[in-house]
Formats: structure tokens, sequence, C-alpha cells
């Protein structure tokens, strides 16, 4: 496809800034609130946030057991953040009763970085996906991030933290068509984790 239309889950969080970083990356960014939005994307941006409100809206939008399907159904998706921790298979220290969609076969410690207080910045080495003979390094946004406590046979590492108290510390994920950050890319000015989502996209 030349352009497929890829969904942002706009109940919360950086909406507007996802939408600028998939059109430079070539594809159709469309809002989606409601389950009949969520039929017509190709694939779907699960943005930062807060992620026990994310599960709520999504449950009170009736939109939770259509996420679940469409994503076991093999529509690729890209969680930023709480939306890492919405397509995590599996919780630490979330709130009693919190769900996932799920997909990806790890485990996500909820606000691992700490508060608000302790959001920072770091260079990520992004390799795995980045085809250049010497990829820079990605410069993070981390804003109460959580961070990946075990990854399960299914997924793939695709970048720690490389340095500072935090270092080795996994931040981002991949899994078949899904795949997950625990920082905000679509603050970072550099678009290069969205071509590549946009190309899983194509390949689909």
């Amino acid at each position: 496809m030349s352009e497929p239309t890829i969904g942002i889950l706009a109940l919360q969080g950086d909406v507007r800034e996802h939408h600028r970083m998939l059109a430079e990356s070539g594809a159709k960014p469309v809002n989606v609130r409601r389950p009949e939005e969520l039929l017509a994307v190709d694939a779907l941006v699960l943005p930062g946030g807060e992620s026990t409100t994310m599960f709520k809206l999504a449950a009170a939008f009736d939109l939770l057991e259509p996420l679940r399907k469409r994503v076991a159904g093999g529509m690729p998706a890209f969680g930023t953040c709480a939306g890492m921790i919405m397509l995590a298979d599996r919780i630490q220290d979330g709130i009693e009763g919190q769900q996932t969609v799920g997909g990806i076969d790890v485990t996500v410690r909820r606000n691992a970085f700490g508060r608000q207080v302790d959001s920072f910045e770091a260079d990520v080495p992004l390799d795995a996906i980045d085809p250049s003979p010497q990829p820079q390094p990605y410069h993070a946004v981390f804003i109460r991030a959580p961070w990946v406590e075990s990854v399960g046979e299914g997924a793939e590492v695709i970048a720690r933290v490389a340095s500072g108290p935090a270092a080795g510390r996994i931040v981002a994920v991949r899994q078949g068509r899904l795949l997950a950050t625990a920082f905000h890319p679509e603050l970072a000015g550099d678009a290069r984790i969205h071509r590549f989502f946009v190309e899983l996209v194509k390949e689909a």
C-alpha cells in the first residue's frame, strides 16, 4: 500500500504530535475514538498519556474488546509510554483491575522511572531498526515512563538505555507487527521510529 491509513487512539495523550510524525513518514493519520473508526484503519498508534485512564476510557468507549480482536487478528500497532503498557501482556505496579490490550510477550513496570519530576532525556542506540551503516543514537524523551521487566520468547528487544542510572533497562520492544517504546518518539523531532512503523504497516 502506498499511503496506509494509521489511526491514533485519541482518548488522551500526544495525538497531534503523532499526526505530524506519521504524515512526515508517508502515512495518512486519523483519530480513532469509536469501534467503527477502528475497523477503518490499517494500523493503530496508542499514544502516551496515563495508562490507567487510557484503560478506563477505552472500556467506557467500548473499544477494549475491539482493540484486542484487531491486534490478535494481526493489525500492526505501535504503543508509546502508556501505549507500551497497553500492548504488554503483563503489568507490574498497575492499579487493581487494570487490564491491557496485550499482544507483546513482555512484563512492563508502570512508572518505573519515577514521577513526573523524574522525567529525563537520554540517548538510546537504535541499531536494531536503523539500517544505515553507522546509526546515530536516538535522543529519547522519558516522561513517567515504564520499562520492560522481562521479555518472553515471542518478543524482541529493540533498544536499551545506554548509560546513566537506568543503563541496560529495556525501553523498546517488537513482536511481529507490534512495536512499543517506553519513551515519546513523537516529541524527539526524529521520525526514524515512526518511519520504521509505517514500513511495517506497508509490508503487512
